[in-house]
C-alpha cells in the first residue's frame, strides 16, 4: 500500500556522493525535526525530468525555504554518482539535495515502485512530491502521467 498523509517515513537508507565517497543517509536522520519538501523522479536525465520538474525545484527552493520549509530533496533510482552528475549538470548546488536509491528500497517501502522494465528502466519509483513534518507525511501528490500534482508551484502554494 502507498504511503499517504498522516504516515510516518519508512526507516531506510538512501545514498550520496560526498567529498568523503558515498554515504548513507537514513531517513530518520533525513526528516526528523525538519519540514521537508521531497519529490522523487522516474529517473535523473529523463527529459521531464531534467527539463522541468528539478529545475522548478531549483528555481522555487527560496520561496519554498522562506515558506517554512528547511530542506529539499529530489530522490531517483539511480547510482549516486550519476545523481551527483545530475545535480551539477542542472546547477542544484544546495538549493535541492540529490539523493540516491538505487535498489529502490525507498520506492518500494512507501509503495511507490514502478515497472520501468517495458522501457528497459527496470523498477523506479513513480513521480511523486510530499511535505514530510519530522518524519510524518503531511501532503503527498503522485502523479500516474505527466507532473501537475508533482510540481514546483504545486507544492509551493500547499505550503
Amino acid at each position: 500500500m502507498a504511503i499517504s498523509a498522516g504516515d510516518r517515513v519508512p526507516s531506510v537508507n538512501l545514498k550520496e556522493l560526498t567529498s568523503e565517497g558515498i554515504q548513507d543517509v537514513a531517513t530518520d536522520e533525513l526528516f526528523g525535526g525538519k519540514k521537508t519538501v521531497i519529490f522523487a523522479v522516474p529517473g535523473a536525465f529523463t527529459p521531464l525530468c531534467s527539463a522541468q520538474h528539478l529545475p522548478g525545484f531549483i528555481d522555487h527552493a527560496d520561496a519554498i525555504l522562506a515558506k517554512g520549509a528547511d530542506q529539499i530533496v529530489c530522490v531517483a533510482v539511480n547510482d549516486p554518482f550519476v545523481m551527483d552528475c545530475w545535480g551539477q549538470d542542472r546547477g542544484a548546488g544546495d538549493k535541492v539535495r540529490l539523493l540516491s536509491d538505487g535498489n529502490a528500497e525507498f520506492a518500494r517501502a512507501i509503495g511507490l515502485e514502478m515497472d520501468g522494465s517495458g522501457a528497459g528502466l527496470g523498477t523506479r519509483c513513480k513521480r511523486f512530491a510530499a511535505i514530510v513534518d519530522d518524519g510524518v507525511v503531511s501532503l503527498i501528490n503522485v502523479d500516474e502521467r505527466g507532473f501537475e500534482g508533482s510540481k514546483a508551484e504545486t507544492i509551493l502554494a500547499a505550503l
